[in-house]
């Protein structure tokens, strides 16, 4: 049985026309406002600096952030630290000693993410990595993490602003995955998750849910919000133990023709897609 996130809301249209959804929890009105658009920079102005070491896919902005706090990044020579310092194309920037350009070689690949592999660039207990896998000559982040038991899409890239609007909430970037559980999974339960459940860091956003009915303990979702290990806790919070994670499609992407393990450059039409979702064209 289907438990869909458009259920229990009501469409309201806004001033411009468009739609807006609006949900009724304990006495409480919820809106979903229209996400924001931020305005892309053309590469002659001035940029931030967190953002130009995002762009030459040293790192994501928030990881970007870290290294100049720590002290890591130059400018023109001399240590910056201060968050929010502008550099234009006549700054030399230096992270960790090494030049770094303002100009953007991107590259977008997605893997079908194997069991018992992570997704940080480096473990200290000398686990498997995405990046053991996925071996080019770019250095790549992940948008946003799968645990370790967690299989299925992942996009690695070196784009730091779409993945900074792919990973933001306000954006509601589709996520689907195929949950297996120890056992099988009760309707009311289903319907309960569909509308939202309050964990310990808060109400989860209303999602799509469907037990298959050839098999009551598989379980597939959609979710919009990517809270941290969101799925595993929506059920554990019923009692029930995920046993099999697996994460068919994020955004416009699919794993569809890709074996665990595998990984292929995205097509033009495919980045075009993500940039659409969120605004940036």
């Amino acid at each position: 049985m289907s438990y869909d996130k458009n259920q229990p809301i009501d469409r309201l249209r806004t001033k411009d026309g468009g739609l807006k959804k609006t949900s009724t929890k304990a006495g409480r009105v919820i809106r979903e406002r229209k996400p924001k658009t931020e305005a892309i920079p053309s590469a002659l102005e001035p940029a931030r600096l967190n953002r130009v070491i995002a762009d030459a896919g040293i790192a994501s902005r928030r990881a970007a952030d870290v290294l100049i706090t720590e002290g890591r990044v130059k400018i023109n020579g001399q240590i910056v630290t201060e968050l929010g310092t502008k550099v234009s194309l006549s700054d030399v920037v230096s992270v960790n000693g090494e030049p770094i350009t303002r100009e953007k070689h991107l590259t977008y690949v997605l893997l079908n993410k194997p069991k018992d592999v992570i997704t940080t660039s480096n473990d200290e207990k000398g686990r498997a990595t995405v990046f053991d896998i996925v071996r080019i000559h770019a250095r790549l982040f992940t948008v946003g993490r799968l645990d370790r038991n967690t299989t299925g899409a992942i996009l690695l890239t070196n784009d730091g602003d779409l993945a900074h609007k792919l990973m933001h909430p306000s954006f509601g970037v589709s996520r689907v995955y195929r949950a297996g559980l120890d056992k099988y999974c009760r309707q009311e339960h289903a319907r309960a998750i569909s509308h939202g459940v309050e964990l310990d860091d808060g109400m989860t956003s209303p999602c799509s849910v469907t037990i298959d009915p050839e098999d009551k303990s598989s379980v597939i979702l959609e979710i919009r919000e990517g809270k941290n290990r969101e799925v595993r806790r929506l059920f554990e919070h019923f009692g029930y133990e995920v046993r099999r994670l697996d994460r068919k499609q994020y955004g416009v992407l699919t794993t569809r023709g890709l074996k665990r393990g595998e990984y292929r450059h995205l097509t033009r039409e495919e980045i075009n897609a993500l940039r659409q979702l969120v605004g940036m064209i």
